[in-house]
């Protein structure tokens, strides 16, 4: 998997679920070969995506959803 294909699966079942989703249900959810994310795709994905990852006490994980856009 290229980072074009990875950025794009993420970005687009991301924007489905604007509540985010834990890096395990998107791992499940696309299929990705991953066990974890490269920390320089992230990034990658954190300045052109708007990926922002921040805990949630229900998941007990960091949740990754896309940042709002203001204007």
């Amino acid at each position: 998997m290229t980072y074009a294909e990875f950025k794009h699966s993420i970005g687009s079942k991301l924007r489905k679920n604007s509540a985010g989703l834990t890096w395990n249900q998107l791992k499940t959810a696309l299929d990705l070969p991953y066990e974890r994310p490269c920390p320089e795709w992230v990034k990658q994905l954190e300045k052109e995506i708007g990926l922002v990852r921040g805990k949630d006490v229900e998941h007990r994980a960091r949740v990754w959803r896309l940042e709002k856009k203001v204007g």
